[in-house]
């Protein structure tokens, strides 16, 4: 990793930090960022990106920002994690509820996955 990107997640997980336990996992370039054990946010290409659903998209929306997109065989890939705008990171009291919001939608996204099925003794 280049120290200009540990520079930026540590500055993120510092004022993160202020609203709740957060830790960083290294992935695909980027952080998958977690609270509680739940992956709520990621930082990619210098950017912080919240998680989303239908309870919390239209704060994102409505501030201008756009979702986290990635290339896949030439075609762009849209995830549920937009781009959290730059005024809410520096306002402790408004981060607060955002990443709450994230959080909570992250929640509901686990809820809804399926349980991963392992195999039975007899290997059915």
């Amino acid at each position: 990793m280049s120290e200009h990107k540990t520079l930026f997640r540590d500055s993120v997980l510092e004022r993160l930090n202020q609203v709740g336990a957060i830790t960083a996992r290294a992935m695909f370039g980027g952080y998958g960022l977690y609270m509680e054990g739940i992956m709520f946010a990621l930082i990619a290409y210098d950017r912080l990106y919240l998680k989303v659903d239908d309870d919390n998209r239209n704060d994102f929306i409505a501030a201008g920002m756009f979702p986290f997109t990635y290339d896949r065989k030439h075609k762009p890939i849209q995830m549920s994690y937009y781009q959290l705008p730059a005024n809410v990171l520096d306002d402790v009291a408004m981060l607060a509820a955002w990443v709450e919001k994230a959080h909570a939608a992250a929640r509901r996204a686990k809820a809804k996955q399926k349980p991963k099925r392992s195999a039975s003794f007899y290997g059915e």
